[in-house]
């Protein structure tokens, strides 16, 4: 008996994919300390389930938290 693994597709986590997925999700735009962070947060590739609970958890997030010292 053999079994299939499915794996799920790894996608660059991008600019234009978070503010596609932004849209698509909340209905709103992303700003660019939103985005930043969830560039930060998944790194350089992230299947498409991460970035879309990335992008529902930012809005939840203290502005704090998202935000990066200077």
């Amino acid at each position: 008996m053999t079994t299939t693994k499915l794996r799920a597709k790894k996608l660059p986590v991008s600019a234009s994919n978070i503010a596609k997925a932004a849209a698509r999700l909340l209905s709103q735009r992303l700003v660019s300390t939103e985005i930043d962070y969830v560039q930060r947060t998944l790194g350089t590739s992230s299947t498409q389930q991460e970035i879309d609970a990335t992008i529902v958890a930012v809005r939840k997030l203290p502005w704090s938290s998202i935000v990066v010292p200077e």
